[in-house]
């Protein structure tokens, strides 16, 4: 018995005595994020990676107590993005004791948040007066991510910064929270997003599955996805835009409801020549298919023709439009008894495409090569530099429902800088 004694005794030994360690000298932990979390547009957390330099922020916030107060630094430190991005990010790290704050640096608990400003350090300070609830669901999940390893945080007002007059096309994913890994020279993320700001659902399952096949050589973008409400969403929650669908292309907010729920792939590809950076093409599997949607069709052909634009050949399954300079615009073509392709900047493709057949809970795909796509100025240049250099991404989600107000998605996702 005498062995069995010692094991017990040694097990024991190596699992209290990190216990009690802790229990006398703590780790520090971010607790100030909990309150600057719910004034964040966007806030992310890095791993310090010893270096004889300091990051830049810390150079420009800092000067030159930047190499002193970097060397006493452990494990993380943050960059936060106040309501107002326009005035800078502010350096966030765990505040030495004894010392005194920086210039333009506001103490919060054992924070120092240092702000590019005067000014941006009082319209923080003030906004910190004002009472906010602890955060709670993805924002209380997403804080404790932050306090742990390489994350990032968003809201609404942080993804418009980024994707400037893309951001309609992203209401499904308004606030969210991803946590970070680099692998070589690729960057991965999972985490999750909803679409609205205050939600308390809990954590989505994670997203599995494989890789999604990789875009072929002409293709820019492809995105595939379940709902076109997806994309339209934000888009039709413009009146100006809904209007004109409805009164001068003849689209009834019924057809719109349909359009919202049919599954769809978008394709932005390639054009060796020609007036146009890219063409795009849209894919769409429309209940009840041709019978239904042939006399709206007709309808469009009849606006379009009001426009002065002009019908190229096609049969009775397609069209072609050129405008009066004789240039081609594009057109649409029924690809199966469902599926309707329409296309800008080039005419419909003529190559068999399978049809779309997608789950209601099926992911949505994003695959894009940003690189690419920067040289032909298609990127918001407000994009994170390091996104604008990359070969290949991609991102996926899943919702958990269908209802826009209910839009809580699992994410994950791979940037590929060669």
């Amino acid at each position: 018995m005498e062995p069995v004694r010692f094991s017990l005794s040694a097990a024991a030994a190596l699992v209290l005595t990190p216990a009690a360690l802790l229990l006398l000298w703590p780790r520090p932990t971010a607790t100030g994020l909990d309150r600057l979390l719910p004034h964040a547009a966007l806030l992310q957390s890095f791993s310090l990676r010893r270096s004889a330099t300091p990051p830049l922020l810390w150079q420009q916030r800092l000067g030159a107590e930047a190499p002193d107060l970097w060397r006493q630094q452990r494990r993380l430190w943050w960059q936060f993005w106040g309501s107002h991005g326009d005035a800078g990010a502010s350096l966030v790290l765990l505040a030495p004791s004894g010392q005194r704050p920086p210039v333009n640096a506001l103490q919060l608990d054992n924070l120092w948040v240092v702000a590019p400003s005067a000014l941006a350090r009082q319209s923080l300070q003030e906004q910190l007066k004002l009472q906010r609830p602890a955060p709670r669901g993805l924002e209380q999940r997403c804080a404790q991510q932050l306090q742990r390893q390489d994350a990032v945080f968003w809201t609404a007002s942080g993804l418009s910064s980024l994707l400037g007059a893309a951001a309609p096309l992203a209401q499904s994913v308004q606030v969210g929270c991803l946590n970070l890994r680099s692998e070589g020279t690729s960057l991965l993320w999972s985490g999750e997003a909803d679409a609205a700001k205050g939600a308390l659902a809990s954590e989505p399952p994670s997203l599995g599955g494989g890789s999604p096949p990789a875009l072929s050589a002409e293709q820019l973008l492809t995105l595939q996805g379940p709902e076109l409400g997806l994309l339209l969403q934000g888009l039709l929650s413009s009146s100006v835009l809904k209007d004109s669908l409805v009164k001068r292309y003849g689209l009834t907010p019924y057809q719109l409801k349909l359009l919202s729920q049919a599954p769809f792939a978008l394709r932005l590809s390639r054009v060796p020549s020609g007036p146009f950076r890219a063409s795009l093409e849209l894919q769409v599997a429309l209940v009840q298919g041709q019978g239904r949607w042939t006399p709206w069709l007709k309808q469009l052909e009849r606006v379009l023709q009001d426009q002065d634009l002009q019908l190229q050949g096609g049969d009775t399954k397609s069209r072609v439009w050129l405008n009066a300079d004789g240039v081609l615009l594009g057109g649409w073509r029924w690809t199966s008894k469902q599926d309707l392709l329409f296309s800008l900047g080039a005419a419909p493709t003529a190559a068999p495409l399978k049809p779309l057949q997608l789950a209601k809970d099926s992911a949505w795909t994003l695959e894009m090569r940003p690189k690419a796509l920067q040289e032909r100025q298609l990127l918001p240049q407000s994009l994170p530099i390091v996104v604008r250099r990359a070969e290949t991404l991609v991102l996926q989600g899943q919702s958990r429902s269908s209802r826009a107000a209910e839009r809580q998605s699992a994410l994950r996702g791979q940037l590929n800088l060669r």
